[in-house]
């Protein structure tokens, strides 16, 4: 039995959490359950509320950046957990890793200059490339046997004819949950050095991998590969500390990261938060026990969904995750457009989930709920849901 508490439904309405507070303005049902946004609705570890605490009350919250108990801390947790050595210097601090993609798509290429991505991806990657007045082009990911593969033929096709100069990556995938093998990420290294194109690798998601599955981090490919990437990551879904604005960019390339570091200047940031430095140095020192019984929480809860989602309404197809928190829902079975759909979850099943379309097109008549929530909550809103889409219906 774990010693951490992660059924305790703790009430986040009114602490401006977005993920609870915007129901209102964004026209939705104010009793509807909140499944959408991307963080965890548990309390983060006991070591990080520590060091918060204490920092807090020491009451002086001036300008600071990382030290050596940072670095030495992320640079165990990535060779412990990832086996990849980083050195100190590749490290840049971001408020985000949204950001982080804005900044290296402007450092790297010019407007007009095309980006590609796979979709369905995490959505802010296609905001990303068209407020920067570049060219969005996709290379759509195959849906086989129940999880998503790369169409390697047309993913070269497309960085030939488009003349791609940056792919934008998502490892491990959000919403599918895949969790690419060395194989996968071998071939894209190989089809990227080829064309000259670099890799920004959104590895945000890649401490929560399951079973027999096992992150690697694109940089560690091979030596060419580690010079042709840049590797976006944070603490923020491992440890739920999003709201916290911190994030570690790795650059080992001295000149990718001399650009990247010239454009963030440019945007007038310049120091990180004095409170996503205390937190990110606590939970990569002190966090893994806590991290492991979260994730064992969260895999029983995905197993909890699975099934009980087969067993009261299996034309609702899952998807299980390789990697991530996030459940990939399929409701095509059901004849249904993909409006008709989202009305029925979120104003007769009173459920708040992420609408499939919005990861692109190739996400119509999909639904991705959070599964980082206490037991109760998801069976709740899972009920309902099955319930509204269920045979007797």
């Amino acid at each position: 039995m774990s010693k951490f508490d992660f059924d305790t439904i703790t009430d986040r309405s009114n602490t401006n959490a977005i993920k609870y507070n915007l129901a209102e303005k964004r026209n939705k049902p104010l009793d509807a359950i909140s499944l959408w946004v991307a963080d965890m609705d548990f309390k983060t570890a006991p070591c990080i509320q520590k060091a918060l605490s204490e920092k807090a009350a020491h009451g002086i919250y001036g300008y600071s950046r990382p030290d050596s108990r940072y670095y030495n801390a992320l640079r165990n947790w990535f060779l412990t957990e990832h086996n990849f050595e980083i050195k100190d210097e590749w490290v840049v601090n971001t408020p985000g890793v949204s950001y982080a993609f804005a900044t290296a798509i402007r450092a790297l290429t010019e407007e007009g200059d095309a980006v590609l991505i796979t979709r369905p991806v995490y959505y802010p990657f296609s905001n990303v490339i068209n407020n920067q007045n570049r060219k969005l082009v996709n290379s759509a990911l195959v849906l086989k046997n129940g999880h998503y593969e790369i169409d390697f033929e047309d993913f070269e096709n497309k960085i030939i004819s488009e003349k791609v100069k940056v792919f934008l990556f998502c490892s491990p995938h959000n919403p599918g949950g895949r969790v690419w093998t060395k194989k996968e990420l071998e071939k894209i290294s190989e089809i990227c050095l080829k064309h000259n194109v670099i890799v920004i690798s959104d590895e945000i998601h890649s401490d929560i991998t399951f079973e027999n599955h096992k992150h690697t981090v694109f940089a560690s490919i091979s030596d060419e590969t580690r010079e042709n990437s840049i590797i976006c990551t944070a603490p923020s879904k491992t440890f739920n500390l999003a709201g916290l604005q911190f994030s570690n960019i790795i650059i080992p390339n001295e000149k990718l990261r001399s650009k990247f570091t010239k454009e963030m200047e440019r945007t007038g940031y310049d120091e990180p938060s004095l409170m996503g430095i205390v937190a990110a140095t606590a939970a990569y020192s002190e966090g893994k026990e806590w991290f492991e019984a979260a994730k064992a929480y969260i895999w029983n809860n995905i197993l909890f969904a699975e099934k009980l989602v087969r067993e009261k309404c299996p034309k609702i197809k899952v998807l299980k995750p390789e990697g991530s928190y996030l459940l990939w829902m399929d409701f095509s079975a059901f004849e249904l457009s993909d409006s008709q759909i989202n009305d029925r979850i979120l104003n007769k099943a009173k459920v708040w989930l992420d609408g499939g379309i919005m990861f692109g097109p190739e996400g119509e008549k999909f639904q991705r709920i959070n599964c980082a929530t206490p037991r109760a909550i998801l069976e709740k809103a899972l009920i309902q849901i099955c319930n509204e889409f269920s045979e007797e219906k």
